[in-house]
């Protein structure tokens, strides 16, 4: 059975998928943005923060066996030494304190000449950044309160009035 098995294709094979994921997370974690288009950031978001993880879980163990085996599994994924090695070395200690959400996706205005395809920015979220506050929902909507319609009618009418006999 083919329960939860879906995936973003992105028009190619699994091999060209892998691969294309692991340069466009290894140009990310080596510029710290790059820009493609929404459906391929979209892909990378959760491939790019399940590394992360599996490098903030590396600094966290005290067996230096359980670090090596994670190292591993990430560069099983990533395939680019020198980008495992800073993703281990420095910018894992930019999420320590953080629990997730370690990317920002911004859509850019206009679409790409040749295919139209929608364009993205895909970055790391600075480690002080808190983001937005979410609201708790659709606000109930106040009372309305009867306008008196008489004074301000006549209001503007008596300064016509005044200003036509200046």
């Amino acid at each position: 059975m083919r329960h939860n098995k879906h995936h973003a294709s992105l028009g190619v094979t699994r091999e060209h998928r892998e691969s294309m994921l692991s340069n466009l997370a290894a140009a990310l974690i080596t510029h710290g943005r790059i820009q493609t288009t929404l459906k391929k950031a979209r892909v990378l978001r959760p491939f790019v923060e399940k590394l992360i993880t599996k490098a903030k879980h590396a600094a966290v163990k005290t067996e230096k066996k359980d670090a090596v085996h994670l190292r591993r599994l990430v560069l099983k994924d990533l395939r680019d030494e020198t980008a495992v090695t800073a993703l281990f070395n420095e910018k894992y200690k930019d999420f320590a304190n953080r629990a997730g959400g370690y990317t920002r996706i911004y859509k850019l205005g206009p679409q790409r000449i040749g295919d139209a395809a929608e364009m993205a920015l895909i970055e790391f979220v600075k480690a002080d950044d808190t983001g937005y506050k979410k609201g708790k929902g659709k606000k109930a909507s106040k009372a309305k309160k009867p306008k008196a319609a008489a004074p301000a009618v006549e209001a503007p009418a008596a300064a016509e009035g005044e200003a036509k006999t200046s």
